[in-house]
Parts: structure tokens; sequence; C-alpha cells
């Protein structure tokens, strides 16, 4: 699908203060209809909190956010709701129900918040199970399944909301690495189909295969943006540039150790 320079998600001067620590510091960025950005930096950059301010899961103590053009009433509890139904959000740690199957999970939602029949809800679960590979697991539970296949039923879940934007906070960093292809397979499909998405990870190959732009975050701000191929080239000497290349360094250590 051709991507087009339709703004879905806009974010400006977003500042957030946690525990009297500034966490980001007047943020801003915009997400054009099929555009992956992938955003990158060192643990406590501001990452999480931004994906998290994008949302409205975290409130950003200053700064608009806007959807399709509109400005969103931060403190309108309804404007909220319905927000948050066309931005999906893809955590680390999964956040499925352990008492609902597979098939539960991904049509909740459908049934309380939109308020779909259970058998429609059911039946458009399913498919959205079977996009991600999971259509013959519909009947297991949490417990029952790998931590790839938990995140599948994530990202399913998400897209059965039919979103506008699905943001994912380093949405392979609590899977074995045996397990991180299967979940970047799914998403990349889903940028391969034009999902618009903003993704935070370390997962640099991906990165620079697939994302329309690199974010690089430090100290609640994002310092660098590029296309990768602009930001990680050999003789670009970028602080992104730096930091994969002590990110590689650091994986091949680890795998060196454990060999």
């Amino acid at each position: 699908m051709s991507k087009t320079q339709e703004t879905v998600l806009c974010l400006e001067g977003i500042r957030k203060d946690l525990g009297g620590r500034r966490i980001l510091d007047q943020v801003s960025l915009s997400l054009c209809k099929g555009e992956l950005k992938v955003l990158i930096g060192p643990s406590g950059a501001g990452k999480s909190t931004l994906l998290q301010c994008a949302n409205c899961l975290v409130r950003p103590d200053q700064g608009e956010i806007f959807l399709d053009g509109v400005r969103l009433d931060q403190r309108s509890g309804l404007e909220l709701r319905l927000f948050r139904q066309h931005v999906g959000m893809i955590f680390q740690d999964f956040n499925l129900f352990d008492h609902l199957t597979a098939l539960g999970n991904v049509s909740i939602a459908l049934e309380k918040v939109r308020g779909v029949s259970k058998a429609a809800a059911r039946e458009r679960g399913q498919a959205e199970l079977a996009r991600v590979g999971l259509g013959n697991l519909a009947s297991l539970y949490p417990a029952e399944l790998s931590g790839g296949q938990k995140q599948r039923v994530a990202i399913a879940r998400a897209l059965a909301m039919d979103p506008r934007v699905i943001l994912l906070d380093e949405p392979t960093s609590a899977l074995d690495p045996e397990l991180v292809g299967e979940v970047l397979a799914v998403i990349r499909d889903l940028a391969d189909g034009g999902m618009t998405m903003l993704m935070a990870t370390h997962q640099m190959d991906f990165a620079r295969a697939l994302a329309s732009e690199i974010l690089f975050m430090e100290n609640g701000r994002i310092i660098e943006q590029g296309a990768p191929e602009t930001l990680l080239h050999p003789a670009a000497g970028t602080r992104t540039l730096d930091f994969c290349t002590r990110l590689s360094m650091e994986l091949e250590g680890r795998k060196t150790d454990t060999q």
C-alpha cells in the first residue's frame, strides 16, 4: 500500500515530570498514514513514557495531542475512551486476561467497549487470531501459550478494534531470543499492509530494514531523527550510529558469554 502524507497522530510539546524528574521535555512528533517510526535510545530516555502519553495512559503535564487533525481534550473521559479505541497499545508484558482464552482476550473489548454482539465479536476475534497465525490456538489460555504467542494475541486484540495507529512498547523485550522473530514477522506484515505504527525497540536490524524514520531519544528529548540510511550510514557520525554500534557490541558480547 502506498504511503501518503496524511498526518494521523501528532504530539506537540509533550512534557512529563515523574518523581521530581523531567522524563519528557517538550517532545513533538508526527506520524503519517502508513508510516512505521521507531524510537530508540538508552534506558531511561523516556521512550515508554512517551508512548504512554501518546495514548494518555499517562497524562502529559503539558502539550497537545491530535488524531486526524482533531485536538484531544485530555480532561474529557468520553473523548479519551473514543481516542483509545483508535490508538492501539502493545505492551512489553502482553497485559492479557489470564482467565480468558486467546479468543476471549481478543473479543472482549469488541463486546464491552464497542457493544458488538458476542457472536460477531468472536467471529472477528477468530479472524484476527488467524491473521497473526494463531487461528488454531483460540481456545488456549495465556498460561498455555509461549511468550511470542501471547504477544501475537495482544496484537490481534489491538487489530480487532480497527485502530488508526498502533503504539508498540518494546514488544519483543520480554521474549526469549528464539521467539522474537515470530512477533517481528507479524509487525513486518502490518507495516507492509500500511498500518501506521510508532514502536520503541532495540531490534536495530528490523528498524534499519523497515522504519520510515528513526527517532533517537536521550534525556527526555528527541535529539536526532531521520531515515535509517541517513542516521545509520557508516560515515554519519551521529549519536544514533554510536548508540547502535555499542548496542551491537553488547549483544555480540552476550552471545560470546553464553557459548
